[in-house]
């Protein structure tokens, strides 16, 4: 009836004259479009809640989503995090395929500050410590920059290289040196304070995953191998100077397998000795490691050969730039003490024998296990599709993580260790695991939504 009265009211207003044989054409289409307007307008009206849960509803619902999972993945009280955890497993639209899109997506960065930014603080323990910043003029919260995080001699501030630093690498590169009283790099404490201003900085800048580089000078240059060891698979690369380390602690060197070392030391070094330099390079040597050693002979008038030369720089900043990390090598090593049982890329060693322990200062109390090296070892390939060969040493449980760009989640896996069986079957996926690896990593693009934990049989 509504109908009716609508076309005769569009039609009694043409004169007779008007109406020619187009205008009844264009009339008929006009009255067939407006006819299924008014068909769904009328479906609309009778199933009002359809139209708002589609798309009022559900939208409000990954809102709600996202928020949790950035605040788990971001907050810093253990708590909180447990409680957003909670939230998100209940949540009747979390699983996967929706969370794992919102992981790796992230926050928005928002601009941030440039250029030099000295005595930035850092929580690490519960106790506020100080680095040096310097951003690019340039800094777009757009574009991923790499990072590189250099570490300070003796007798020196994170504050105090950020300019000597800041000219040297230009507008492609983030700078952040943490300060450490006294330059004791190869404590617990140093390798804690290293990995926070990693956090920091990441938290508030773009950085590219693939291209964090750790350099450091003399008593630096030792935290850097030494952080670089125990977390190669955070790093694209790692550059030691004028630095060395004791051979109790060359079998952690195996760990540097996918990341490449560039070692700068000077010849006539009175404070370290260059032949700490050149035995490392032996050692690299004969694991075929992929490293770079210069060797300079210049001399400096205050320090002798125990500096960095300018003309070195080019070579070395060539370097940093030509250096991605392998997020998800085929094959993993890890050498590991007891302090340091965590997850390694792919792999963790869970538990093991007795094996050395170091201290919150290294290794400053030199136990028997120490002095012969005993430390638990682990080497884990993917030698075939869906099929992974583990062989270890004084390792007594040990776990998997695993994605699909490393295997075929969603068929049986094989696992083999030390020649025996021991695993077979598919491997169940977990949204938890998925959201505590991420935010135990503090990793957004190299996810792992599954685990495999495994008891090293030790029969004989």
């Amino acid at each position: 009836m509504l109908w009716n009265r609508f076309v005769q009211h569009v039609f009694l207003r043409l004169t007779l004259p008007q109406v020619t044989l187009t205008h009844a054409l264009s009339l008929t289409i006009f009255g067939s479009i407006v006819s299924i307007v008014l068909v769904l307008w009328t479906v609309d009206q009778a199933t009002p809640n359809a139209h708002v849960t589609d798309e009022a509803s559900a939208p409000a619902d990954l809102r709600s989503l996202s928020l949790l999972v950035q605040e788990y993945l971001e907050v810093g009280d253990g708590a909180k995090a447990a409680d957003a955890l909670k939230q998100i497993l209940r949540h009747p639209g979390a699983d996967l395929s929706t969370v794992e899109p919102l992981v790796r997506s992230g926050q928005p960065y928002s601009p941030q500050p440039v250029g030099l930014q000295p005595g930035r603080p850092v929580l690490v323990r519960g106790r506020t410590y100080r680095y040096g910043l310097s951003v690019p003029s340039s800094y777009r919260p757009t574009k991923a920059y790499a990072l590189v995080v250099c570490l300070h001699g003796a007798g020196f501030t994170g504050d105090s290289y950020l300019a000597r630093w800041e000219s040297r690498l230009g507008n492609e590169y983030i700078l952040a040196c943490p300060t450490l009283l006294n330059g004791n790099w190869w404590s617990r404490k140093a390798e804690d304070l290293v990995l926070a201003t990693i956090r920091t900085v990441r938290a508030r800048y773009r950085i590219d995953a693939d291209r964090l580089l750790l350099t450091g000078m003399s008593n630096g240059g030792i935290g850097a191998y030494l952080i670089g060891m125990h977390q190669a698979p955070l790093f694209a690369g790692v550059a030691p100077m004028a630095s060395g380390l004791d051979d109790v602690l060359f079998p952690f060197l195996q760990n540097l397998l996918h990341t490449p070392v560039y070692i700068i030391h000077g010849k006539y070094d009175q404070v370290m000795p260059v032949e700490l330099s050149r035995s490392i390079v032996g050692e690299l040597t004969r694991l075929g490691y992929t490293f770079v050693y210069r060797e300079h002979h210049s001399r400096h008038p205050m320090a002798g050969g125990h500096f960095f030369p300018r003309e070195q720089l080019g070579d070395l900043v060539a370097w940093f730039s030509a250096q991605r990390r392998d997020p998800l090598p085929k094959r993993v090593t890890v050498i590991r003490d007891a302090s340091h049982l965590t997850a390694f890329s792919w792999v963790r060693i869970d538990a093991t024998d007795r094996i050395a322990s170091f201290s919150d200062q290294l290794i400053n109390s030199r136990d028997e296990a120490i002095v012969n090296r005993i430390y638990a070892a682990l080497d884990a390939s993917i030698v075939a599709p869906n099929r992974i060969e583990v062989h270890t040493q004084h390792v007594r449980r040990y776990s998997l993580f695993l994605n699909e760009e490393l295997i075929n989640l969603r068929r049986p896996v094989t696992i083999v260790t030390n020649g025996r069986p021991s695993y077979e079957g598919t491997v169940p996926l977990s949204l938890e695991t998925l959201l505590r690896q991420a935010r135990l990593r503090q990793e957004r693009q190299v996810l792992f939504p599954a685990i495999v934990r495994i008891a090293v049989d030790s029969g004989p």
